[in-house]
């Protein structure tokens, strides 16, 4: 009885806010800096704007062919350093890319041509992007993320994709892409 009504007297302190816990020593300055802490860069910076003009090296161009469910082909210009995500939010591809390249959904689950060997072009994917595939609808052992596809004139010219029949959270009723 006697702790409820110590607990009852204590006065009312708000939860501390961002800045109060960096200005005060609430927080270590190793925790700070660690790599593996939510205040440290890449983390805080890990969400991508994807499209618009200042994406990719536009002075190293590039060909990519995009293959549509209904059997049509686009061939596009893409630029190095540019996502496939970039290059469709660019080009209008109907990829949706809701959590705006951060690897934080599927909607921009693409398939690497088969013919290619997807091993020697692209870095393995990462446990976040297979847990997201994980939830990709018709995942195929070529399926990725496009938004975790980093195109290089010297490895992707000519790179061919197909995109699937559905993704989770595609856009309806007449819904445009537009980059976030």
């Amino acid at each position: 009885m006697l702790a409820r009504t110590a607990h009852r007297l204590r006065p009312f302190r708000p939860p501390p806010t961002l800045s109060s816990l960096l200005t005060h020593s609430y927080l270590s300055s190793s925790f700070l800096s660690s790599s593996s802490s939510i205040f440290s860069t890449p983390f805080l910076f890990q969400r991508r704007k994807h499209g618009g003009e200042g994406s990719g090296d536009r002075e190293r161009p590039l060909t990519i062919h995009v293959h549509f469910p209904d059997n049509t082909t686009r061939t596009l210009t893409a630029y190095d350093g540019q996502s496939i995500l970039d290059v469709a939010a660019e080009q209008g591809l109907p990829i949706e890319g809701a959590c705006g390249g951060c690897c934080a959904c599927s909607t921009c689950h693409v398939y690497l041509d088969e013919k290619a060997n997807a091993d020697e072009l692209f870095e393995e994917p990462t446990e976040a992007e297979n847990d997201m595939l994980d939830q990709a609808f018709f995942v195929q052992p070529n399926s990725r993320l496009g938004c975790q596809l980093i195109l290089r004139q010297d490895k992707h010219d000519g790179l061919h994709f197909t995109l699937p029949r559905a993704t989770r959270n595609m856009y309806v009723d007449g819904h445009t892409v537009k980059p976030h």
